[in-house]
């Protein structure tokens, strides 16, 4: 709970006891490789902290899986609109590698908000960074090259290229996987 905890802390000043009837709000879930945490069509009512290994947010289109997003250590996942809207969710949440995470359902989570102020507040500023993330990555896929997109990926998430298959980051980043080899070959 330490890692939750503190990502809380790095974003918002929690007292005590607001803290620990947040932190008592989640529980814990491990998944094994493979496991999925959601999968498409189904209604999201989970949200989740990594606390270790990696989890893609994938579709398939035309036969061909697409990863939207890659969820590592510190950071959350959820489908955002199905979880707050209990609307048919559009998403694949799968593990690729063992992984521990805390969850919150969505009745917890709305309880929250309405009890802890805090979480509240930090709740406003998980979705203001999600938006900022999809535009971030729209702008990017728009108005880069796949080389800019990589070297930023290096940048921002060299983990990434030591613990998750190659052709996922490929797909993240809008391009081939001989293509990210390439890349990688060149730098």
């Amino acid at each position: 709970m330490e890692k939750l905890e503190n990502c809380i802390l790095s974003q918002v000043a929690v007292k005590k006891k607001a803290m620990d009837n947040i932190l008592s709000a989640f529980k814990p879930l491990e998944l094994n490789k493979g496991d999925f945490f959601l999968k498409s069509g189904k209604i999201c009512r989970q949200m989740a902290f990594i606390t270790s290994g990696y989890l893609r947010m994938y579709d398939i289109v035309d036969g061909k899986e697409i990863t939207l997003w890659i969820g590592s250590e510190g950071r959350f996942i959820t489908s955002l609109s199905s979880f707050v809207f209990e609307s048919s969710n559009h998403w694949n949440i799968q593990a690729i590698t063992d992984c521990k995470l805390y969850i919150i359902n969505r009745e917890a989570h709305f309880k929250l908000n309405k009890t802890e102020p805090k979480w509240l507040e930090f709740d406003n500023l998980l979705l203001a960074n999600s938006f900022a993330l999809l535009e971030k990555n729209m702008f990017s896929q728009l108005h880069t090259t796949a080389k800019q997109r990589f070297l930023s990926l290096l940048d921002e998430a060299p983990d990434l290229f030591k613990n998750v298959p190659l052709q996922y980051i490929a797909s993240m980043l809008g391009i081939t996987p001989e293509s990210l080899s390439r890349l990688r070959k060149t730098n």
